[in-house]
Order: C-alpha cells, then structure tokens, then sequence
C-alpha cells in the first residue's frame, strides 16, 4: 500500500505541473515578420488600415505585421489560401496569428467542419515549423461566449491562446464600429491583448 500511494502521489505531481506549463513560442528577432492571418477582424472592418489590430500590433512590437485578413472569410476559405499565402511570403514569417470562427458561427456551420479546418491549418504550420498564436472569436448568442474547441486546439497543440479579448471588446459598445466588428479603440485592445501574449509566451520582452 506504501508503494501505490507513493506512485498515485507522484502521478498527481506530474499531472500538476503539467497542467501549470504554459504554451510558449520562440523569441521573435528585431527583423522578424509576423503573419496575422484571418477574416474582417484581422483585415480591419469597422476602422482604417492604419487602425487595424495588425497594423497597431506592429507599432507595439516593433516588427514587420503582415495583414492576411479577408473579409467574409470561414474557416475553410482560410484553409483554401493558407498554404499559397505563406508560400508567397519573401521572407518566411517567424509567426502565425491564426484568427477564424466568426463567419463559421454567423453562417451557422456545423462546429465540426469549423475544428477539422482550424486543424487542419494547424497542421499546414507544423509542417513548417511555424510557431502559431491562436486568435479565439466569440459565437453570437446569449451573450458572447468563446466556444470551448480553441482551448482544446490549443492544448493539442501546444500553442499559446488569446481567447479573451474579443469577446470583451465587442461586449463593449464603446469599443465596437457594429455586432460584430470592433472600432479603431477597440482594435487597439486587441493590439494590445495579442501583445501580451506574445509577451507571456516569450515572443517579445
């Protein structure tokens, strides 16, 4: 009995620190390109070019943001132009912020075809070695609520998670251009959420 408790109190350890690692990524170089790759949010629907979370993302990092978005875009039509758009990239980026969902949701697409393609992609950056950030989009409802299947991605993978920040923004009207579209204000918190954790993941000082 001595023994079995032992090994059930040394599994229990290791359970618990695996559950307290976190996700990290590698340092990104002064010179790094990240590539933020997405829908209307990503491409900056509701604000100018210049407001846009990529393009603010750029001035709060200090590197090269690469704006992939395209609106109206759903999680298959992501995955249709994910492998040509890295590919046609001068310099490989040193970063993926993967951002889709939300058309998924509006469209009312089954959430299984919604998992296989954000895998999928997740896939396509293994392959290539590319460190990954994945962007969470909240499903409209009562109330806004971040399905569960990005924390599970982002388990399965090991990649770090910003899951909070849009649902918070576009809770907010004074942050919000419409339903489901945040303003040049509310680009700049996403700016600022994707910041930090590339910070808490060890991407940027």
């Amino acid at each position: 009995m001595p023994v079995l408790r032992h090994l059930c109190l040394l599994l229990l350890i290791s359970l618990l620190t695996a559950c307290g690692q976190q996700a990290t990524l590698p340092r990104l170089t002064d010179g790094a390109t990240i590539l933020a790759f997405g829908d209307s949010i990503t491409y900056g629907t509701g604000a100018t070019p210049e407001e846009s979370y990529p393009a603010q993302l750029a001035k709060l990092s200090g590197r090269v943001v690469i704006n992939a978005g395209v609106p109206g875009n759903t999680s298959a039509d992501g995955l249709a132009r994910l492998a040509d758009t890295l590919d046609e990239q001068e310099s490989k980026p040193a970063l993926l912020i993967l951002g889709l969902g939300g058309n998924d949701f509006l469209r009312r697409l089954p959430e299984a075809e919604t998992v296989a393609n954000l895998r999928a992609m997740l896939e396509e950056a293994k392959r290539r070695q590319l460190p990954v950030l994945l962007l969470a989009t909240p499903k409209p409802g009562f109330g806004l609520k971040v399905p569960d299947f990005y924390q599970e991605l982002a388990k399965e993978y090991a990649i770090p998670l910003e899951d909070e920040a849009l649902a918070d923004i576009l809770a907010d009207n004074q942050s919000k251009s419409d339903l489901i579209h945040p303003n040049a204000a509310g680009y700049q918190q996403l700016a600022a959420a994707v910041a930090e954790a590339l910070r808490d993941a060890g991407a940027l000082k």
